[in-house]
């Protein structure tokens, strides 16, 4: 779908690459990738087809939505956790660079770089404190190509019981900046990839002035996520939200496909959420974005 055929409300959503220490795409490993497609079409609407050869050993579907990629589910390799989980992954230019740069922090390469044939190189690695992220080199696969539509990908916001490691981490790997934020849900950190509102202005101009228009707070147009802290014996990982157009109706459609919603829907500031459980367990946090009345 061209680009003035979207709705101009989500034009801004579209995508064309990365810049360097950007997350870029995400997707869900599965035990039935199939049984994933099933819910994710029947909740999101989303479009699946298998880039795999057919005799190929698993399975990866891309999912699509107005003609873009948005997100992907793909079967376990082996090696990998065992449960169903969604991955984040981070634009680099140089994958093999970034692996030694994550060793070097303290950080852990669990699957060296490796090429995904055509598409780009790419490696699975873990923040000190055991966040499992992916880094990605793209060459003809450039990320998602829309976000923060219904439907799509919204943020990925790292939970961390050592939020101090994790900032000289992230920093060190990817240039990440934070600023620490109370929204009404208790103190986090915004993550900002300085630059990365040049980006953004360059295909929408006067992004900047419409976000603090709207109240964000500063340096909100360089964001690429949150930091949120969690409790010293919590897990520390990765998680995916995805915007929807209204989250009750997807509350209730998650129950319907065989999902379990774990909590909400609830306001918070400039949104509307809740949190999921796909069939499989992979958890999922939907958000429908509200402008503050």
């Amino acid at each position: 779908m061209a680009q003035d055929t979207l709705s101009a409300q989500w034009a801004g959503g579209i995508r064309d690459g990365f810049p360097a220490g950007v997350p870029c795409w995400i997707d869900t490993t599965q035990p039935d990738p199939r049984a994933a497609a099933e819910f994710y079409r029947g909740l999101l609407g989303w479009q699946l087809q298998d880039m795999l050869p057919p005799n190929s050993p698993g399975q990866y579907l891309l999912a699509r939505l107005h003609g873009r990629d948005v997100a992907a589910i793909s079967s376990i390799a082996d090696g990998d956790s065992t449960r169903a989980m969604w991955n984040t992954y981070v634009w680099v230019d140089n994958a093999d660079e970034t692996a030694r740069r994550i060793e070097q922090a303290h950080g852990r390469v669990l699957t060296p770089p490796f090429d995904v044939p055509a598409a780009g190189r790419m490696a699975a690695c873990e923040d000190p404190s055991g966040a499992r992220f992916r880094i990605w080199q793209a060459r003809e696969h450039r990320g998602a190509q829309l976000v923060n539509a219904p439907g799509t990908w919204n943020w990925s916001n790292l939970n961390t019981p050592d939020a101090e490691a994790a900032k000289r981490f992230y920093a060190a790997v990817f240039g990440w900046e934070f600023s620490q934020l109370d929204m009404g849900v208790g103190g986090s950190w915004m993550v900002r990839m300085p630059g990365y509102a040049d980006f953004l202005e360059l295909d929408n101009p006067g992004v900047r002035e419409r976000h603090a228009a709207a109240g964000a707070p500063p340096g909100f147009t360089d964001a690429v996520g949150w930091l949120q802290p969690v409790p010293s014996n919590a897990q520390a990982h990765w998680a995916v939200t995805l915007s929807v157009d209204d989250a009750d109706r997807v509350a209730a459609r998650t129950a319907e496909l065989g999902g379990a919603v774990v909590s909400g829907p609830l306001e918070v500031p400039y949104a509307r959420v809740l949190q999921i459980t796909d069939p499989q367990g992979a958890a999922l946090t939907l958000s429908q974005f509200k402008m503050p009345e």
